[in-house]
Formats: structure tokens, C-alpha cells, sequence
């Protein structure tokens, strides 16, 4: 079997532990920020973005950049966790 990176894993668990449970999840209570790459393997448009993370503090769509995007292109990448905490900066 091949190995997967740990948090697969533990994501895996997770959600087979509240599937199991009958119950949803609890909402997401933290700003997320969120930026679809387009070679990701799936596309996740704004509306899911809302719908599933009700604190979307940012979102952006990028033209270049897959799923490991952080190696991919960094400069785009940090440019964007960048974008998406400044609002939260304190001076």
C-alpha cells in the first residue's frame, strides 16, 4: 500500500469519524483565505469557497500553479498568503 503524507491521513480519519457520527462538522470559526490555482486537481469556484467557509476573508484566482503550487510557482504563492493576512496585520 503505498504511503500517504500524514495529514491525508489524519484529514481521512477526520471525516470518516463525523460520517460515522451522523453529525455535521462544526463551521470553520477563523478567516480562511482561499486561492485556486489552475492546475489543482479540481477547480473550486467562489461560491463553494462561501458556502463551505463561511469566514472567506479572500479569495483569488491565479493563472499559473497546480497543487503543490508552494513549489511551483513561490512567488505567486507567497504573494498570495501575503494578500490574504494583510487585512489581519496589526500595525
Amino acid at each position: 500500500m503505498p504511503r500517504q503524507p500524514r495529514w491525508y491521513w489524519e484529514s481521512t480519519r477526520a471525516l470518516a469519524a463525523v460520517a460515522a457520527s451522523g453529525q455535521a462538522p462544526p463551521p470553520v470559526a477563523v478567516p480562511v483565505a482561499f486561492t485556486t490555482f489552475p492546475g489543482e486537481i479540481w477547480a473550486a469556484p467562489r461560491s463553494w469557497a462561501q458556502a463551505v467557509y463561511p469566514g472567506l476573508a479572500y479569495f483569488n484566482e491565479v493563472d499559473s500553479g497546480g497543487h503543490f503550487a508552494a513549489w511551483e510557482v513561490p512567488e505567486i504563492f507567497s504573494g498570495e498568503v501575503r494578500a490574504a493576512f494583510r487585512p489581519l496585520r496589526r500595525s
